[in-house]
């Protein structure tokens, strides 16, 4: 007689991704887990938010070349011009993919943090050497090494390479670090919650990277920037 399957395990081997975007990032994801990580605790991922951090804020100069009627966010056209400048040989149907994906407010524009993720979403996503030669004339390599931690992180957190990460992964990736500490799977449950936007108990790339632009403060410096011109 066979062993009995969990019922968290049954679950998860009959995920299925939501849309077009999730399976094509899952699958990057799965590529990019079989090399590895160079991440040997959650604490080596809490340690890099402040080069995290200061390499996202990079992406400000891109952002705001491209917000080209200058009100704060990327519309669906302004979009379209930026792929094209950047020569990025996205399908129209995957760059509206891309945007319904990133403008979570669905305001039909995207905000800072929402255009961060989706460079960072199309770093994945993108393999073709010739593309980084001309992300490279818009100042893009700066941002490779800060989206490849990230990539990193995420497939850290991933144990089982399948391409989310799991509550119980989570846990896992924190008991690792905060052995022996009773608060250690309060932290981890807190930070899977900030994660798991959806509340369908797994974690996608694109939901990582949200959350960790609130855990690095990209937010904040947003609303900091609004309330400065709302004063003047």
């Amino acid at each position: 007689m066979g062993g009995v399957v969990g019922k968290s395990e049954s679950l998860r081997k009959a995920w299925m991704p939501e849309t077009k975007l999730e399976a094509k990032m899952v699958e990057a994801m799965q590529r990019r887990a079989s090399e590895g990580t160079a991440m040997k605790s959650f604490n080596s991922i809490i340690l890099k938010f402040p080069k995290i951090d200061e390499g996202l804020r990079n992406c400000k100069a891109i952002f705001q070349q491209f917000d080209e009627d200058s009100n704060g966010a990327i519309d669906h056209e302004e979009l379209r011009r930026c792929f094209h400048k950047l020569e990025i040989s996205f399908s129209e149907e995957e760059i509206n993919d891309l945007f319904e994906a990133c403008d979570i407010n669905e305001d039909m524009g995207m905000k800072f943090n929402e255009f961060i993720v989706l460079l960072c979403l199309v770093y994945l996503l993108k393999e073709d050497p010739s593309a980084l030669h001309a992300k490279s004339r818009m100042g893009m390599p700066t941002l490779e090494a800060t989206f490849e931690t990230l990539v990193d992180a995420f497939v850290f957190l991933d144990k089982n390479k399948d391409g989310y990460v799991s509550k119980s992964e989570m846990v896992h990736a924190i008991n690792e670090t905060t052995a022996g500490e009773r608060s250690s799977g309060r932290i981890a449950m807190k930070r899977f919650e900030e994660m798991d936007w959806d509340k369908n108990g797994m974690v996608n790339f694109k939901e990582f990277l949200f959350a960790f632009t609130r855990w690095v403060g990209i937010d904040d410096v947003e609303d900091e920037e609004e309330e400065g011109e709302e004063k003047v």
